[in-house]
């Protein structure tokens, strides 16, 4: 029988410094429509990306927000009753507007529901959503001044400044409108770009009388509002128990979709068939990863970060196909190879991605990774470049390398492959080797002078502008490192495509990084372009050289050749200093200790709560010693993840759209590639399983089944591994073995088997 995993899925999970995309109950799998409450979006956030929205250490309440994406934010509703009120009020003034305090024992969070009682109204609160449709449940108590505020035209989350809005009630039922915003990296990387929403609603029972506000008024008996501040209030004579529910489509396009969305997928739902409709697609798409074994907290750590990944980047096409286009304009999505039409997405950028989602997407969820790959070859064909970052087609680079391209290759690589092969191949060399045209928001400004030098030169600013352009970038050894490694996944893809001048030329690029091995300490330093590396050098120092990192952490940031990296320091050195360095980082908890903060770790000897350092732990696979892999992958998914609202994925740092969630999940299920799937001939590390069995849909359809025997706590070490009855004597795969489907056994006791997986290290083939 069928295990019910929404149980283990807690959103809470890690909501403390959390991103504005981060909390969303109320959503299908990769949804438009992703409903939360807010405690604090409507005070935006200065530097356009900070956590805002729901902060697990705020006990009010100002509004039920439907639009939460990178960069996108908007339209908010709040049920009230009472005097009045149509601004949201302050968090720390009681009283000031009409949010409304809460108590968490009265709330419910669950994929694909929330619910709460806020307390100053007596009011109960549901939500639950289709893909591109919000629903919300009131259950009034008896007032004579029941209320419900439609606020639109106020800033939400990240999306910057409302530039114009509108909203007007086309009959007794029903109301329409757009916001149109500005958020702060659209105008940092796409200054002409702009954001609307629109969405369509239906409310079921008309008001007694509607009136309508803006940030200047508010007029009575009024049913449109228009500009900065727009909303309406629609106010009702309830009865005690009485609900009222309203369904809001959704869209990017037009009003027109947005209610034709809503009549596509919801004309005749009522929320109780809503909700169970979208917890039954969370079963589905959670249960293509089933985990066994008496640890709960690991299942809830598990399915938690497999909700991340699957909640992460959403849908901005609409069901006719329709998608958002440079600057409001309206494009359709085309057809695929076999006849799809893929949905258009979303996004933050792929940064770090490889490690984890993009391997998720490749085991399991291929359409997902198709619909990214779509939509990145969409905006290049749109606009000449790939996107790093995506809000309705405007750029938003957010850590402006890029690495759309490496993921298209690993794409290919791992045979998924439904759109035009010799496009996407222009397109990712382009990426890779393109800088005449190119514009700041498609990312990697410095691309000219990595191909000219074979690394990024240093320019010395204070690292927090940002200075990247023809001439270098003070992050330009993290952006060397990273570029070094996507020209090695375009080299690949384009030697199997026999592009043999291509080839050679990619593949002398990633070795870039060995420009800046510096063999007197042993670290990856940054040059000047004359040669020379920068002087009064910090390894613990971010931001001078460094992109969220330091060097101690991105020296080792050599996945598509760390025989390379560990021959180039000396293997014993290598194994001892990655050992000391794991020693000294677990008394932090492995990034920045209970400092809750997205950046606390970046001073660290090592930071899991960021992208950079994903895959050191798996490197001892590398270096002959994978019961070390097996040691510290195992501390890490122990002590770094949690299951507290404070305590989820390190304390407050920055978990983007699945990354940290993403690497759990692998993690947990003892399989991992530190080249993200790039090699001509894709490979599986192995490591330390969680589970004493896991079942995984493959993608193909085929079945998975693997096996932790003698499985504990005590017992992390692998002491043999069986596939299909024949043993793996190494400690890698190649992934097509893999793919083929059927039993993997794992062996485990509590001291490690020295012999097992040390013979043939996993090739770092060049």
């Amino acid at each position: 029988m069928a295990q019910n995993l929404l149980k283990y899925v807690n959103p809470n999970v890690g909501t403390a410094h959390s991103r504005w995309f981060f909390y969303t109950p109320a959503a299908v799998p990769y949804g438009m429509a992703k409903l939360a409450p807010s405690t604090n979006g409507h005070y935006g956030n200065a530097q356009g990306w900070e956590a805002v929205g729901y902060d697990t250490r705020q006990n009010s309440i100002e509004g039920f927000v439907h639009f939460h994406e990178w960069q996108i934010g908007g339209v908010s509703f709040m049920p009230t009753n009472g005097l009045l009120k149509v601004k949201p009020g302050d968090l720390d003034t009681p009283g000031s507007g009409y949010r409304s305090h809460f108590d968490r024992k009265n709330e419910v969070a669950e994929p694909g529901y929330y619910k709460v009682l806020l307390d100053d109204y007596g009011i109960t609160a549901e939500l639950t959503a289709t893909k591109r449709v919000g629903f919300h449940r009131y259950t009034f108590p008896a007032n004579d001044q029941s209320h419900i505020i439609l606020d639109i035209g106020n800033v939400q989350g990240e999306s910057g400044p409302v530039t114009d809005a509108g909203i007007h009630m086309t009959d007794a039922t029903h109301f329409q409108g757009f916001v149109n915003t500005h958020p702060k990296y659209v105008s940092q990387y796409d200054p002409n770009g702009k954001v609307l929403m629109f969405f369509y609603g239906e409310l079921s029972k008309n008001p007694l009388n509607v009136g309508s506000f803006t940030a200047k008024a508010i007029q009575q008996n009024s049913t449109e509002a228009k500009g900065k501040g727009a909303g309406l209030f629609l106010n009702y004579k309830t009865a005690a128990g009485e609900k009222i529910e309203i369904k809001v489509g959704l869209s990017y396009t037009s009003e027109a979709n947005a209610k034709l969305n809503l009549e596509t997928e919801a004309a005749d739902l009522t929320f109780d068939r809503a909700k169970a409709a979208a917890q039954k697609t969370w079963e589905q798409e959670l249960s293509k990863l089933t985990v066994q074994g008496n640890d709960d907290t690991s299942k809830i750590k598990f399915y938690t970060g497999l909700y991340h990944v699957l909640l992460g980047r959403g849908v901005a096409s609409d069901v006719n196909g329709d998608y958002p286009k440079h600057e409001g304009q309206i494009g359709h999505m085309p057809v695929s190879p076999s006849g799809k039409t893929y949905n258009f997405i979303n996004t933050d950028a792929i940064w770090g991605g490889y490690w984890d989602i993009t391997q998720l997407w490749a085991l399991s969820y291929p359409d997902t990774y198709e619909d990214f790959i779509h939509t990145q070859l969409q905006v290049e064909h749109d606009k000449g470049w790939f996107g790093d970052g995506i809000a309705n087609s405007e750029y938003v680079s957010g850590v402006g390398t890029n690495f759309v391209g490496l993921t298209i290759a690993a794409a290919y690589q791992a045979g998924v492959r439904d759109y035009d092969i010799k496009t996407a191949y222009q397109a990712v060399r382009a990426n890779e080797l393109g800088w005449k045209g190119r514009k700041p928001g498609s990312g990697k400004m410095d691309v000219k002078p990595f191909t000219e030098y074979g690394y990024v030169p240093f320019l010395e600013g204070d690292g927090r502008n940002f200075v990247t352009d023809s001439t270098g970038s003070d992050f330009s050894a993290s952006h060397t490192l990273e570029y070094s490694f996507s020209a090695f996944a375009a080299a690949q893809m384009a030697k199997d495509l026999g592009k043999t001048g291509d080839y050679k030329k990619l593949l002398k690029l990633s070795n870039g990084w060995r420009y800046l091995y510096n063999p007197a300490n042993k670290l990856i330093q940054p040059k000047k372009a004359d040669g020379t590396f920068i002087g009064k050098f910090d390894p613990y120092a971010p931001w001078r050289g460094y992109q969220e990192g330091n060097a101690m952490q991105y020296t080792f940031y050599v996945p598509q050749n760390p025989q390379a990296l560990i021959m180039a320091q000396g293997k014993k050195y290598f194994n001892d200093n990655l050992e000391d360095i794991f020693e000294k980082s677990e008394k932090d908890g492995f990034g920045g200790g209970k400092t809750i903060d997205a950046f606390a770790g970046i001073t660290s000897i090592y930071n899991h709560g960021n992208e950079p350092s994903l895959h050191i732990s798996w490197l001892f696979n590398f270096s002959g010693m994978p019961w070390l892999t097996q040691k510290w992958t195992r501390a890490i998914c122990d002590e770094f993840y949690g299951i507290e609202p404070i305590h989820g994925y390190g304390y407050g740092q920055d978990e983007d759209q699945g990354q940290m969630g993403g690497w759990y999940v692998m993690t947990a299920l003892g399989i991992f590639d530190v080249k993200g799937f790039t090699d001509a001939k894709p490979i599986v590390e192995l490591s330390s399983p969680i589970f004493d069995r896991a079942t995984i849909v493959l993608g193909n359809n085929k079945k998975l089944i693997i096996e932790a025997k003698n499985n504990s706590k005590a017992n992390l070490y692998i002491q043999s591994v069986m596939l299909n009855g024949k043993p793996i004597n190494n400690c890698w795969l190649y992934r097509y073995e893999l793919m083929k489907g059927g039993k993997m056994v794992f062996v485990m006791g509590s001291k490690p088997n020295k012999a097992w997986g040390t013979k043939v290290p996993p090739p770092s083939v060049q």
